[in-house]
Parts: C-alpha cells; structure tokens; sequence
C-alpha cells in the first residue's frame, strides 16, 4: 500500500471517528436536557384559602389570592405597586422529589448530572399560619403516577427591613430535591450568579452553580471539541470558577439562596424561573431595593463584603514574571527607562518551574528557591528603595519533590504522614490528575490541618518579605473524597474555596501589618468576597474570543460585580495558550496591547506571561510594546484618587469598582444588553474597550446626561433615551467618556497631563 493511499486511508478514518464522536456527544447532550426539563404541576387549596388573605412580616406584605387558580404575591412598604416575589398563576410552585447525580470531573471541571426518581409535582396548599412576623404555609405534594404524597413546610420571615428570609423543607426522608418557581415576565432580564464569561443577562438559559474549571475553549470549536477529546476538560458556557446562587432582575426583583448544594436556575421559561436544589432544605432571601445600586447593597450586607485594598497596589502597574533574579533587574532597568509606575513584581515561580505538557508550571512545595532566585533579600530590598513590593504564589495543594528537586522541607510527606490532605474512598491521600502530574490537596475541613497551613503561609512565605501572593485553585475537590469532618464531599464542594480564602485572610488578620498585604484568589463562591482581598478571572485563552478569551474576561468581570466581586481584574493578554501542530493560539502583540488598555481601567494593573511564555508575545518584547505598557500604566495610575475613593465605597456598600451600565442606567434598554461592549468605571467614566483585531474606531452609547471624550474634549449633550457616539480609537487613545461636569475627570486629567500623556 502506497504511503499516500495509506495517509488517505488514516484522515478519513479519524474524520469518521470525529463524526461519530460529535453525534455521540449530540445525542448525549440531548438525552440530558430531556431530563432536565423544568417540572410543572398544579395547585390547589383548601377550603379555608378561597378568600384573598394578606400578612405583614416587617416591612413585607405577603398577599394570597385565590384567583386565576391562585397565587402568593410579596411586596414592599417602599414600594407597594412592585411586587418583589410572586408565583405563577395555578401552578404548583413548589415541588419536590428523588434524584441520583453523576458527577464527572477532568483536570479540575466538573460536570453534573441528574437521574431523575418520583417526582411530587402536584401541590396542595392547606393552610396559612401567621404569629405576627412568621408566615409559614403549609400542604403536601403528590406523586402523580401513584398519588403519594409528602408534606411540606414554607416559611417566610422579615430578617431586616428589606431582606425576607425563605425556608422549604420536607419531613419525608426520600427527599433530596426541592425546586422553588417565580413567576418572572419575557422582557425581565436576570443578572448576577457570580462570574459568568459567556452572558450578562442570563434569560433563556439554564445556569447550574458548581464550582469548576472553567474549562478550555468553553465552547470555541473545534477547541473545545478537541480539548474534550483528549482530556475531557473543554469546558461550555456556564462553567465558571466562582458562580453564586444569586441574582437580581431589569424588575428590581433579587434572590439568593443561603446554601453550599448544588443547585440549578432555570430561566429557559419567559413567565417562571425555576430554582431546584439538590438538599433536604432550601433557604434564601427575597432582597428589596428601589435600584440595582440598592440590591447589591442589600445582598453584600449579607455574604459579605471586601475590605479596602492597601494603597500601595493601586498606584503602579504589577509586574508578573517568571525567570529568575536576573531577568526581574534586567526588565526592571527597561522599565525605568520609560518611568512605567511599579507597585510590585509579582513572581510566581519563587518555588522554581518544571516544564509539564501545557508549558511551565511551578513546584508546589511551598518554599523559596534559591537557585531559580539568587540573592533573593538582596533584590527585594533594591526594590524597596523604589517603593516596589514583592508578590508570591501558592495553592493548597502539594508534589513530592523527593527524587526530583532539592528541598528544605517535604511538605507533601509531612501533611500525608500527619492526614492533612483529602483523602480518597479506600482511605489513601488522594491524588488529582492536574497535567502531566498528580497532586495532593488539603484537607481544608480538619482544624489541624489548617493549623498546618497557616504555619505554612507564616514560615515559607511571609517570612520572605513579601507583601501578598496569589491563593490559586480551590475549585478541584473531588465529590468522591473523604473529608475529615465526615460532611459528603459533594456539599462540601462549593464551601472549599470560600475556606481557602477564609484561611488565607486569618493569616493576614494576625500579621501586624495585615491591612497592608494582599492575597487575591480565583476559585469562590457566596461569601468569599467576605475573606478575599482582591479576585482575579482565571484563565482565559490568549486570544480576542467571546467564550474564553478577552471578550468573556470583560463579561467575568461585570456580572461578578453583581454578586460582590468587588475587586475583580484579570490576566493582561490572558493566560492559556496552545502550541500544537494541529490547533494553536498563542498571544499576538495587538491582542496584548489592547488588553492593556481594557485593565488601564480596571482595579488592579497585572500581567501575566501566561503558561507557554516564549510563545506569547510579552510586554517586554520590544522597545514598542514596552512604551506602550508605560503608557497604559500611566493612565492606570492617573485615576489612582478616584480608585481609591471608589475601594472604599465599595467596602461600604458592595458596589464593584467596575460596574456593568445597568448599574446606574436600569431604565436604558441599551445599557440593558450589554454583555462586554462596555462598562463604567464607578459612576463617572464609560469605557468602550477594543475587543477586536484591526478596529480603529469604536461606538459607544452614552445615557442621559453631558458626556465628554477624554482625548478629543468632543462633548454630547444626551437625551432620556442616549445617543450612539462613533469616535476614533487608536492604539494608545481608548475609547474613554466621562461626566462633563464632574470633578474627578478634571483630576484625571491633570494627572495625565503630569505624566507628559498629551490629549491632542
């Protein structure tokens, strides 16, 4: 057989497999969201309920009304004519039931899902009980096909002046899924549900909240097929390493459930959304505010909000490199040549690199290398005398250095002979696949073991003079595990990274100078703006992409303000990349230049060379990008007051540095839509970044009010309903708009013109 022939032979075979493999995986997917159809029943009602009823719970007024089949409506003393909850019309709006989930995970995602047992669809309400703030409905649920039934409970009660705290639970010890409808109308958008890259109004999707890796290509084919195919770790749209079981609505209407279960929002129906949880007891919150401003402060007075960043962060750029002492003086020379604003290099391989299969990565034994880094105290008190802070790495997990590299302290054989580490089900530390490595992680539910890490953090890296690190992962704890609290691993899941950085800020909180060090992490869920200091976005892919790439960066970075990310930012010029000979996307210099413009506007300035860094283009690659590097810094630095201001207003209020229009414009159908075309920056700037290779010109639609283009003092006068703007934007001059009259754009301003940035 000739070898074309034979070649001929192998690319139509593997095109067959690839056929084959897609229809597999579409009749896969089409079985799964069969069964994940939402569920439906009807309600009916006592006797005693034919009459409308209506109770005061603080300042809440829950009304039931018998018509149309019936329905609970709640409102709000402020606002009486908006209803702040209500059900659908003659449905059942509580359900209950069985379920057996399959969770799946490669490399740190996740994916779940359901078999579906007896369902309890068909709701009766038998009576209203009411002691003067408690308002608790009671009734059964029936199995259609074979008429059981089980009981059910709801409770409704003011916990403050606009937060209305809900429990359902059932009795039956066979239940272990609740499900919660809300009647929600076609034209409602809904936002929030923590970090979410691919939409901002999530109204027509089905949002499942499970911490994970994002994934690789998250839905870019053939990418994230090919990922798929080989590793299983491709990702889709909803995968996120910090989503939140909350959200608020164009209607002003916000829930949030108080919970570590998985749980599922279904938004697919335009007249419901239907909230199931995979627990014996839903709880949560009804949230009421007269603005999107007004519900994120309700909903962050209650998971909790980040406390201000130390001012020294924002005012530079951070560098982050890898290489070793002598590169960190040699780009720090170049840096000095253009005056780039430095508030620290943020050197992630101090522990020292090992190539893998994707590029570099580190040894995660948690201790300085002082070969990769000679002359460590020397460089950081060099950089002192500049006022440049030194930045880390860490993660909680850990590699056996035993027979691969020199080490003062093994932690892996010490946390393994002392059983800090999660443990698999045969009772043996349990091993994560990461690339072309395992590793073990900590076992965050034992007091010892966390104990353990604290010291770790106090004695390997603080003790270097470090003023911060970055307390990567959290997402990976396998549902399979065995903790030491005995609690299933599957509850425990979505808790983990809110621990992680919990443990991270008690270490922090006991240092005398902890307000001035900052820890920034990936992985979260509800209250882990609470203990973090600063979040980051993760890993994009280093390319302009709207699934996993810069596009959804800006996305990650408005829904999460939401839900309280507050301080948020990601990687400049992303950070996954890929080098085969079949698919490759590596950094171009025009996607990392733009990037630099889009996070001059964000709360923290960070590079990152990304996994493969010879093969991106970096900041320090020509004299160039360099100048242009300087540039962004110097109008990141620029705003360092109003930033500042905005750090504190946040920790006061919860609002995000970086806000999604709606924010401030809820009633502009416009600003409603926007998904990463632009953003605001406190309530004074409007952004509309390049997020596309060869634009040199960009429209932005500007709401109400007189608003002024930074670079060429073009000014518009707007009515209620904006005006769409078109001006230039090219490399070096973004696409900035502010206040006409406000004060912080002249501030701005003089600053820039300080910097020698001329706008002309």
């Amino acid at each position: 057989m000739s070898r074309g022939r034979a070649a001929r032979i192998l690319l139509a075979a593997f095109l067959l497999s690839l056929f084959l493999s897609i229809c597999l995986c579409a009749l896969t997917w089409g079985i799964r969201r069969y069964r994940e159809r939402p569920l439906s029943g009807t309600l009916t009602f006592s006797e005693a309920l034919s009459h409308p009823e209506q109770f005061q719970s603080g300042r809440f007024r829950v009304h039931w009304n018998p018509d149309n089949g019936g329905a609970l409506t709640v409102t709000h003393a402020d606002v009486p004519g908006r209803t702040i909850w209500e059900t659908p019309c003659g449905t059942s709006f509580l359900i209950a039931g069985t379920g057996h989930e399959t969770i799946k995970e490669h490399r740190g995602l996740f994916t779940v899902s359901d078999r579906r047992g007896p369902h309890y669809t068909e709701q009766y309400l038998d009576a209203i009980i009411f002691d003067g703030s408690k308002i608790v409905f009671t009734g059964t649920l029936k199995q259609p096909e074979t008429a059981a039934f089980v009981p059910y409970q709801l409770t409704l009660e003011s916990c403050s002046d606009n937060q209305l705290q809900f429990s359902l639970t059932s009795p039956s010890p066979a239940i272990n899924r609740l499900y919660l409808s809300c009647a929600s109308e076609k034209e409602e958008r809904i936002y929030g549900f923590g970090e979410q890259f691919t939409y901002c109004d999530l109204k027509g999707k089905r949002v499942p909240i499970f911490v994970s890796e994002q994934g690789i290509g998250r839905g870019k084919q053939p990418l994230t097929f090919l990922v798929d195919l080989v590793a299983g770790a491709g990702g889709n749209w909803h995968t996120s390493y910090a989503p939140v079981p909350h959200y608020l609505t164009s209607k002003m209407r916000s829930l949030c459930l108080e919970t570590h279960a998985y749980s599922v929002f279904d938004l697919r129906d335009d007249n419901v959304i239907q909230i199931s949880l995979h627990d014996r007891e839903m709880r949560g919150r009804f949230l009421a505010g007269n603005t999107p401003g007004h519900l994120i402060s309700e909903y962050t007075a209650v998971a909790g909000r980040q406390r201000p960043l130390p001012d020294w962060i924002l005012e530079g750029a951070v560098i982050g490199m890898q290489g070793g002492t002598d590169k960190v003086r040699r780009v720090w020379e170049q840096l000095k040549l253009y005056d780039t604003p430095i508030a620290a290099f943020w050197l992630q391989d101090w522990v020292g690199q090992r190539k893998t299969i994707v590029g570099r990565q580190l040894w995660w034994n948690w201790e300085l290398d002082p070969n990769h880094y000679p002359g460590w105290d020397t460089l950081l008190q060099d950089l002192s005398t500049d006022n440049i802070r030194v930045m880390t790495y860490i993660n909680p997990f850990f590699i056996d250095p035993e027979g691969h590299k020199p080490y003062g302290r093994n932690l892996f054989q010490e946390a393994s002979a002392a059983g800090h580490l999660v443990r698999n089900a045969k009772g043996q530390t349990y091993l994560i696949k990461n690339t072309d490595f395992s590793a073990a992680m900590l076992d965050l539910t034992s007091p010892v073991a966390w104990d353990w890490m604290k010291g770790i953090l106090r004695d390997q890296v603080l003790s270097t003079g470090v003023s911060g690190w970055m307390a990567d992962f959290g997402e990976a704890l396998p549902c399979d595990a065995r903790l030491s609290s005995g609690e299933p691993a599957t509850q425990a899941h979505n808790h983990y990274p809110e621990l992680w950085a919990r443990l991270n800020r008690e270490v922090v909180d006991e240092m005398d100078n902890g307000q001035d060090i900052v820890f920034f992490t990936r992985s979260g869920f509800r209250e882990t703006p609470a203990y973090s200091t600063l979040c980051w976005l993760g890993d994009q892919l280093t390319s302009w992409g709207q699934h996993d790439g810069i596009k959804s960066a800006v996305t990650g970075l408005l829904s999460s303000g939401f839900s309280g990310f507050s301080f948020n930012h990601s990687d400049i010029g992303g950070y996954t990349s890929l080098s085969t000979p079949l698919y490759s996307i590596t950094r171009d210099r025009e996607l990392l230049l733009r990037w630099m413009e889009l996070n001059a506007f964000t709360v923290v300035f960070r590079t990152h060379e990304g996994i493969n860094p010879e093969a991106n283009h970096q900041f320090y690659t020509d004299e160039e990008t360099l100048a242009h590097f300087s540039h962004c810094a110097k109008i990141y630095a620029a705003w360092a007051d109003y930033r500042k201001f905005l750090v504190r207003e946040a920790a006061q209020t919860g609002l995000p540095v970086v806000r999604h229009p709606f924010i401030h414009y809820p009633d502009d159908p416009v600003l409603q839509s926007i998904t990463c075309e632009q953003f605001m920056i406190g309530s004074v700037f409007m952004f509309a970044p390049v997020l596309d290779p060869g634009i040199q010109t960009i429209t932005c639609h500007l709401p109400e009010g007189n608003w002024t283009h930074l670079w060429t003092g073009q000014s518009w006068v707007c009515p209620g309903e904006g005006l769409e703007v078109n001006v230039s934007a090219p490399l070096g001059m973004p696409a900035l708009f502010y206040l006409t009259a406000s004060p912080e754009s002249h501030t701005f301003i003089a600053a820039l013109e300080m910097m020698g940035i001329s706008l002309t």
